[in-house]
């Protein structure tokens, strides 16, 4: 082709909407992972196929797969095809504008072209195309469904996505759906002060009005009520999906997560080992399993005061084992690394808990609230199982800094201020303990208590020169 032809063809991929112009980064998902979980929806959720064939093909592009790209282009094209002739899925505008990208990268310009001109064509016939640029419901939704699956940094765009396809049509049992998954899993990741009101919970009831029968909402509406401290009405929903459901692995997941928060340890075990039967691979079910055995042996410590050693290693053995399988299935998975880390403390294996949790800082896609959470766990080994103080304190501080609201540094901020506190309470504290706790008090905005604690600290330790400057700029900035 001509350099001015092949110009114009960039620019026109470039107009397209697909996997390919919506900023989707490798660096930022784990591809196997994603593979799999994909491929394991297109057998659950085949009204989704066009979606996960999408989404599969640009997964194997990234994996340098372009042959097996075009082969999941083919069946999202078969799956638009099962529609009646005269109702045109819109959503096969994404399957061309992946099949024209992934000819330009096989050099094989001439089919690039014809499929760009395929949309371009097609776009002649929408008034809501302007400057060739696509403005369907259906390809924001398409969007919004690609950026969900790649994971937490990506939900805010997510969220914009389903709220503009939802303004072109309120009542779509789809475009509802997605705004309701994402904005609980925004939950999920956010850390809120006010536990009784849910951003998610309005969202999640009116996706279930427009399709009552969808168990996937089901599932995640008892657990939205559970957390709001309505478990009844929460468990009639997981057991009303459950009966609809009772073998689709994405609610038994969920059903067994809320048994398992409810405290029935073994019903949770006996539908997760039902799901890992279908999808024997999955790093979610594993997971769970391995809460679900260190629940037992939160239990179990609880229950009498001198457990039976042989039952607590068999305990610790299997959560284990589980959570090693979640981490070898998707090997960024940070929560998992944090819940082996702990179950290697809890069975005084430090040498394997320190490695794991190395293994976990990293992880290339922490968010901060990632690196709070560590910091916190890492402070609670240096702590307990460590017996260093000071090491812990230093940790504990690193999570606090890091100056993003989050259930991670909520709980950094609660160790410093009850092992501080309950120094000081007993004569034990020095300068450095009402230095810190000042430390503390500012990083929290609390600058009056702050200012008490490095008044205490100078007392003890005049001239110090932190000190005094931190208490210098906190009288500044009250008094500005």
């Amino acid at each position: 082709m001509s350099t001015i032809s092949m110009n114009s063809l960039k620019s026109s991929l470039l107009k397209l909407e697909c996997h390919f112009t919506w900023t989707l980064l490798k660096q930022d998902v784990d591809l196997h992972h994603l593979e799999e979980t994909t491929g394991d929806q297109t057998e659950f959720f085949t009204e989704s196929n066009i979606t996960n064939y999408n989404l599969l093909s640009y997964v194997c592009h990234l994996k340098d797969s372009n042959e097996e790209a075009l082969r999941n282009l083919k069946k999202a094209e078969e799956a638009a095809q099962k529609n009646p002739p005269d109702e045109m899925d819109w959503r096969i505008l994404v399957t061309w504008g992946n099949y024209a990208w992934i000819y330009y990268h096989m050099k094989r310009y001439e089919e690039a072209q014809a499929y760009v001109s395929k949309v371009e064509n097609s776009c002649k016939k929408l008034s809501s195309a302007a400057q060739g640029k696509i403005q369907l419901p259906e390809i924001w939704a398409e969007q919004g469904w690609a950026l969900l699956k790649f994971g937490e940094k990506y939900y805010p765009r997510a969220k914009d996505c389903f709220e503009t396809a939802l303004r072109q049509e309120p009542d779509n049992p789809r475009f509802n759906a997605g705004y309701a998954i994402v904005m609980y899993r925004l939950e999920v990741f956010s850390y809120r002060r006010c536990e009784d009101i849910s951003p998610a919970l309005q969202p999640l009831k009116r996706a279930m009005e427009l399709n009552p029968k969808n168990t996937f909402i089901m599932v995640l509406l008892g657990l939205k009520l559970q957390e709001l401290k309505k478990v009844e009405e929460g468990e009639r929903y997981i057991e009303e999906a459950m009966q609809i459901n009772p073998d689709l692995p994405y609610v038994q997941r969920y059903a067994a997560k809320f048994y398992r928060r409810k405290g029935e340890m073994d019903k949770a075990l006996e539908i997760l080992k039902k799901a890992l039967a279908v999808i024997p691979k999955s790093a979610f079910l594993h997971h769970q399993m391995g809460l679900c055995y260190s629940g037992k042996l939160m239990q179990l410590k609880k229950s009498t005061k001198y457990p039976p050693q042989e039952q607590v290693k068999e305990l610790i053995r299997l959560a284990i084992f589980h959570i090693k399988i979640a981490i070898d299935e998707k090997t960024n998975f940070f929560s998992a690394h944090m819940d082996l880390a702990n179950m290697y403390a809890q069975g005084n294996r430090y040498e394997e808990a320190e490695e794991t949790f190395q293994k976990a800082l990293r992880i290339t896609i922490l968010s901060y609230d990632d690196k709070q959470a560590y910091y916190y766990h890492y402070g609670n080994f240096q702590r307990f199982q460590k017996k260093s103080e000071s090491e812990a304190i230093r940790y504990y501080l690193e999570g606090l800094k890091i100056e993003k609201e989050s259930r991670g540094r909520y709980m950094c901020r609660n160790a410093l201020m009850k092992m501080l506190e309950w120094r000081i309470q007993r004569g034990l504290a020095d300068a450095t303990d009402f230095g810190t706790l000042g430390l503390v008090h500012n990083l929290s905005g609390e600058k009056h208590k702050a200012i008490e604690c490095y008044e205490e600290a100078l007392a003890l330790c005049p001239n110090n020169e932190e000190y005094l400057s931190a208490l210098c700029e906190l009288r500044l900035s009250i008094s500005s």
